[in-house]
């Protein structure tokens, strides 16, 4: 067994978020004091310090015999994955961002290659400690008493409260990962590949590992398909000159370290780097490469939406103002042609990526992953394993992110993300709250089984010093 920080350790830490839960007054709202953030959507100060997670942001023990690993809540997954990959092990899902948090993965939502194999990060959880609004920590497994928040807490943002430690599932992994990337000309042909190797797991006779693709427009898609090898051989490095994303669309096959695979997308944020200019190779070269990344891009956003810099600039120039559209949306797989037709027509941005997902039969993480879920009551939380974001067990979904900006005449009307909102909806799927969402308290509560989260709130946040999720999400408090 390894570690980066000790028990002892951690139980010191979770004694002082218990000290700055208690220094804060009776009626004060609770939240943690983060200093990195992954989520989109802006909220209201509140003047009231945040509580102290200082501590709480290490890998507590690796089991390397056991497979498992216990980590605290703010541990992001660079540092996890650095904990473990010397022991051959990675996380089930490694979100594609590196200074994501275990933490925030699992009360919010991560999606990776692997998803269409592995689920969401949650269901890899055996089980958690969780720092409640009412300030006790208690430990929460799937066949314990505090199995109604074990199943809730994913999709919750906070508003059950905040893990402090996890011990996850780990897969043993290659030190290599081989990559073929096969082009489709059609979304439908895109989706019956996507179904099969969903299915198979595997295309063309070889296995597949991992599963995500980019659409690049309605006639150029491609699929990468990832294999775990040991295959020696030169590797390619997209931290430097290379761009990952433009090597979809001119090689058909690749190989990467397993390391470099599970941060490909982070050095350009996807292809969101090129808004600073960075995929112009003369900035490209005096730009540090420490500083090409998710999160150095993500802080100069959003000290651009404090400053309004691009909003002055188009104001002056007289261009139409513009809307910010940074969304992930779950489309079941048969719907995904008809939703990216919609959106090519009505939103038009690209690439968008794609990543098929299923969740388990069960709040375990074990179960039939292959067969049709039977459960399709909106809003009842027992026709589902994880309630708050109720995807149907053992259906194919696909993840379709797209993040960028729309010209249109009131962004304050926020038309295009509330047309996205509603043809989502019309095709039964659900979107990921880690930006702004515009739905009214009804169909929010249907979405997301709000009775059931205001249950297990009630239980655990008797005097409601957390934030409700709708207040979070909708509300931006």
């Amino acid at each position: 067994m390894t570690s980066s920080g000790t028990w002892e350790e951690h139980a010191a830490a979770v004694e002082r978020l218990r000290a700055s839960y208690a220094a804060l007054p009776e009626d004060a709202p609770v939240r943690i004091a983060k200093r990195t953030s992954n989520l989109f959507r802006p909220r209201a100060a509140t003047g009231v310090p945040g509580l102290d997670v200082v501590g709480l942001s290490s890998v507590i023990e690796v089991d390397a015999d056991a497979r498992t690993a216990d980590v605290q809540g703010m541990c992001t997954y660079e540092d996890l994955v650095d904990a473990t990959l010397p022991h051959g092990l990675i996380p089930l899902v490694v979100p594609q961002l590196r200074t994501i948090t275990l933490g925030g993965a699992v009360t919010g939502l991560g999606v990776e290659a692997t998803s269409f194999r592995n689920g969401l990060p949650h269901e890899s959880v055996l089980e958690m400690d969780v720092f409640t609004g009412a300030g006790e920590v208690v430990t929460a497994r799937p066949d314990n008493e505090h199995a109604d928040l074990f199943r809730t807490f994913p999709n919750s943002y906070g508003s059950l409260g905040y893990a402090v430690r996890l011990r996850i599932a780990l897969e043993a992994v290659p030190d290599r990962v081989e990559l073929r990337h096969v082009r489709f000309d059609t979304s439908a042909a895109l989706t019956e590949a996507v179904l099969r190797i969903a299915e198979d797991r595997s295309w063309d006779g070889v296995r597949v590992d991992g599963l995500d693709g980019v659409a690049f427009g309605p006639h150029e898609l491609y699929l990468t398909l990832a294999t775990w090898t040991d295959r020696d051989g030169p590797t390619s490095d997209y931290t430097g000159p290379q761009i990952y994303y433009r090597s979809i669309q001119t090689r058909s096959t690749d190989l990467l370290t397993m390391h470099d695979y599970l941060w490909r997308w982070d050095t350009d944020w996807f292809w969101c780097s090129g808004a600073f200019g960075l995929h112009n190779p003369r900035i490209r070269r005096l730009w540090p490469r420490r500083w090409r990344r998710s999160d150095v891009y993500h802080r100069l956003v959003g000290l651009d939406r404090r400053l309004k810099v691009m909003d002055r600039l188009d104001a002056r120039a007289g261009r139409q103002p513009r809307e910010h559209v940074i969304q992930d949306v779950e489309v079941p797989a048969e719907h995904l042609p008809e939703f990216l037709a919609w959106f090519d027509e009505h939103v038009g941005m690209t690439p968008v990526w794609l990543c098929p997902l299923r969740v388990s039969t069960s709040s375990t993480g074990e179960g039939d992953s292959t067969g049709e879920g039977d459960s399709t009551g909106e809003g009842d939380s027992t026709a589902h394993p994880w309630p708050s974001y109720p995807l149907r067990p053992g259906t194919t979904y696909v993840n379709v992110g797209f993040w960028g900006v729309v010209r249109v005449d009131d962004p304050t009307e926020a038309p295009t993300n509330r047309a996205i909102e509603a043809k989502v909806h019309e095709l039964d799927g659900h979107k990921s709250l880690y930006s702004e969402a515009f739905y009214d308290r009804d169909t929010f509560d249907g979405l997301y089984d709000g009775a059931n989260l205001a249950t297990v709130k009630k239980r655990y946040d008797p005097d409601d010093r957390l934030t409700t999720l709708y207040d979070k999400a909708v509300r931006r408090r």
